[in-house]
This record gives structure tokens, C-alpha cells and sequence, in this order.
């Protein structure tokens, strides 16, 4: 698929960054491996599905108008996104996730600020993923530094970084604000980790201050993904796939129960409605045809 970042990134494990090439034919427009994925292992991230169907907006609809009419993407592309990859890719290779996190986030925040520049304006993120947002800032100023880095690429779900020490903590602090309309079991990948976060104590002054930020409400979140950073992409064999190797078309028992393993998918391809297990750490938009990211693997 030409275009897409989340393809090409993919083939490779730990971090990785697509590179924006110069040809017209865009064939040296390509992946490239910054560090493998054990580099850093304590990396990790938390995955908020805010909504798991259809956008309003598709991704390359979306990129397209905001080509064509947002001054802010233009000046994005041609002053921020370079220097920033720089940084990005510095702060990674030296471990330091203070820096790693605050371009995670400012890039996130930019990104949709094009989306706002936009005419007719997308609106990607809900008032939901604004609660995380608030949430990941009342947990820093807790902390008295940047612990959770929050993402968010063409959509309103959350992707927030975080290092193994502090997963935990941050886990039962997003747990108890966006709680599982149902059972534990069926609002994770982890329901070992989700149950363990849930009997956690948090710390009333953190509570208090996310209080204030969001009441505890079942429904707006439809998932909760524990992850860690991945491997390499890898052939399957025939006993996994999810198609019919001589038709090219679903098996629908198979396609079904990948989607039962997600915790239920919307219809159409299911491939539309998995969260983003590798997503972007400073994520150009997808017209500049660059990214960095993070491989992220379904383990703790």
C-alpha cells in the first residue's frame, strides 16, 4: 500500500523510522531500523481504544484535504519534522524518556492541530482522549516528570508510553478512570496485569488531582492493550493464516475468532479495527511520508 506508513514500518522490529525519500517513483522512500527492539526493553505502552469502528474521517481522505488547504501542515512539513526526527531518534538511542516523551506528545498535539487547521476542520480525537490527555499531564506533575507519553495518530485512540517501573501505577490510575463495562477478562490483552492494577492503591493525591480531571465512567473506553516493544516481522505458516491461500479470500472462522481474541470487532476488515500496535512516537503527517515508531508486540 503506497503511502501508508504503518506497512512498511512494520517489517521491522524496535524502533523505526520511514524515510521520506526524494524520488518520484518514491522508491527510496523506506523503512530503516534506528535500534532493534532490545534496545530499550523496559519500554512500554498502554493502548485506551477509545472506539474501534469506522472514523468519520478516513486516514487518506483526511491527508488529502488537509493538503490541499492547511498552511500548518505545510510549515510542518518543511520546519518541524526534520529536526524533530533528529531529536527523536537522539533521545531514543540514549534511553532518555524525558525528552522522548514531551516530542511524543507535543508531536501528537501538533498533528491534530493540522487536523483543526484543516477546512472543514477533522476531528479525530473525542472528549475522551482529551480526558487522557489530562489524565497522562496529572500523572507527570504527580511524578514530578514525564512518565506517560501519550500518541494519538489519525483517530481518538490512546497510545501512552511509559517505562516498566512506572506501567503499574499508571495502568491502575487509567484503570480506575476508565473502568470495563463488564468483566476484567474481556477488556484486555492482560487480564493478569488489569486484575493486579485494580486492587492497587492509588495515591489519594494523584486521585484527587484526576478527579478533577474525569469522573470514573464505564463504556468510553471499549479496551485496554498492555504492550511492549517488538520483534521483527515474521512468515507464518499456512495453519495461520487468516485467508484461503488459493482463493485469496477470509476464512471467516479464522477471521472470527482473531476478532473474538480482540475483544470483538465492528464490521468489515477486521484489520480496520485492531488498535495500533505499532504507532508513532513523533509521527510526521502521512503527506510528508515520514514517521518514527515504535514495533509494539501483544507482551507485557
Amino acid at each position: 500500500r503506497e503511502g501508508a506508513a504503518p506497512p512498511c514500518r512494520s517489517l521491522y522490529g524496535g524502533f523505526v523510522k520511514w524515510v521520506k525519500g526524494s524520488k518520484k517513483d518514491a522508491t527510496d522512500s523506506i523503512a530503516v531500523q534506528v535500534a532493534d527492539d532490545k534496545h530499550w526493553p523496559e519500554m512500554r505502552a498502554i493502548i485506551l481504544v477509545i472506539n474501534a469502528g469506522k472514523k468519520e474521517t478516513p486516514s487518506t481522505e483526511g491527508m488529502q484535504t488537509s493538503v490541499a488547504t492547511s498552511p500548518l501542515l505545510s510549515f510542518r512539513a518543511t520546519s518541524v519534522v526534520e529536526p524533530r526526527l533528529k531529536e527523536m531518534e537522539q533521545a531514543y538511542l540514549k534511553k532518555d524518556f524525558e525528552t522522548f516523551g514531551k516530542l511524543t506528545m507535543q508531536d501528537s498535539n501538533q498533528f491534530h492541530a493540522t487536523c483543526l487547521d484543516t477546512y472543514p476542520p477533522i476531528f479525530y480525537m473525542t472528549d475522551a482522549s482529551r480526558q487522557a490527555v489530562r489524565l497522562c499531564h496529572a500523572f507527570n506533575a504527580h511524578k514530578g516528570r514525564i512518565a506517560a507519553a501519550y500518541t494519538f495518530d489519525a483517530g481518538p485512540n490512546a497510545v501512552i508510553y511509559c517505562l516498566e517501573k512506572d506501567r503499574d501505577e499508571l495502568l491502575a490510575y487509567m484503570l480506575h478512570f476508565f473502568p470495563p463495562a463488564t468483566s476484567v477478562d474481556s477488556y484486555t490483552n492482560k487480564p493478569d496485569l488489569l486484575t493486579k492494577a485494580a486492587g492497587m492503591t492509588i495515591d489519594p493525591k494523584l486521585l484527587a488531582a484526576g478527579s478533577e480531571l474525569r469522573a470514573p465512567a464505564k463504556g468510553d473506553c471499549k479496551m485496554i492493550y498492555c504492550t511492549s516493544v517488538g520483534g521483527d516481522a515474521k512468515s507464518l505458516g499456512p495453519a495461520e493464516s487468516l485467508i484461503n491461500l488459493e482463493t485469496g479470500l477470509p476464512l471467516e472462522n479464522k477471521v472470527q475468532k482473531w476478532q473474538q481474541t480482540l475483544g470483538g470487532a465492528s464490521s468489515g476488515c477486521p484489520v480496520h479495527n485492531v488498535p495500533p500496535l505499532a504507532v508513532a512516537g513523533a509521527a510526521a503527517f502521512a503527506a510528508v511520508a515520514l514517521s518514527v515508531v515504535m514495533s509494539m508486540a501483544k507482551r507485557a
